[in-house]
């Protein structure tokens, strides 16, 4: 390859497991969910890279180099030759942990400065598909995360009340409503305490499929008391943490 001085850099942070995240670059169906429909890799030094657009534009390159779950460089270009011949121009990317999640640092190199400035979008844009590929990878399971949440609320038994939450909630989960200002699951389980001796019998259900995106989620929720009288509603806004459990919830009465 020749020489290519020109370079494109950008980087996210995905809050998602590092191995997690290099899965999506050596496996074809998920290697098609950020690029498009009939893309391939093969994850091997040599191996072809095929990426077909979702408009009918075909890149091809071939994998330099794969280091599991620390960075992936494949070569890139067009398979029609414009603006650039195929396996032309020199694809990498890094991963680093932050926090518990991942950053994620590309470096595309070009022969040509007009080329990589025509590609900067470009890459905005499909890196944050990529994300959102991979959250929604991660937090498949957000709806029963969520009503296994709503389900604690009811349960009138301290001990697996508290276990029923450590186990969809970090142990510093934030809570925040109009009667809540609370901080961790040391309080919250106690919390949840009073709410059922003030309010006993209430239970709280989700209403209708949530809204995900890269990690936020939104869930329609209604209140009922023991007789099936209505006796709320609202939207719940949940943050989820890069171990696919719930950070935080803010709960938005109506």
């Amino acid at each position: 390859m020749t020489a290519l001085p020109h370079r494109l850099d950008r980087t996210i942070v995905i809050e998602a497991p590092r191995a997690l995240v290099f899965e999506f670059f050596t496996d074809n169906d998920r290697w098609s969910d950020w690029w498009g429909s009939g893309s391939t890799i093969d994850p091997r030094p040599g191996g072809r890279v095929v990426i077909r657009y979702p408009n009918g534009v075909v890149v091809s390159g071939e994998v330099v180099e794969a280091v599991a779950p620390d960075r992936i460089v494949f070569t890139y270009g067009f398979e029609s030759g414009q603006p650039i011949a195929a396996g032309t121009s020199l694809v990498t990317i890094r991963l680093a942990p932050h926090g518990a999640g991942t950053s994620l640092s590309l470096t595309h190199e070009f022969a040509e400065a007009k080329v990589r400035d025509e590609h900067v979008q470009g890459w905005r844009y499909q890196l944050s598909v990529f994300g959102n590929v991979v959250a929604n990878r991660l937090h498949a399971g957000a709806a029963d995360l969520i009503d296994r949440w709503h389900e604690a609320w009811s349960d009138t038994n301290a001990e697996t009340r508290s276990l029923s939450l450590a186990a969809v909630a970090h142990p510093d989960v934030r809570f925040r409503d109009r009667f809540s200002l609370v901080d961790g699951l040391a309080d919250l389980a106690p919390h949840i305490g009073a709410y059922q001796y003030f309010m006993p019998g209430i239970a709280i259900k989700r209403v209708g499929e949530i809204r995900h995106c890269q990690g936020t989620v939104l869930a329609e929720w209604a209140a009922t008391s023991a007789d099936g009288q209505p006796r709320g509603n609202g939207t719940n806004v949940f943050v989820m943490g890069a171990d696919g459990k719930i950070a935080s919830v803010t709960g938005l009465w109506r």
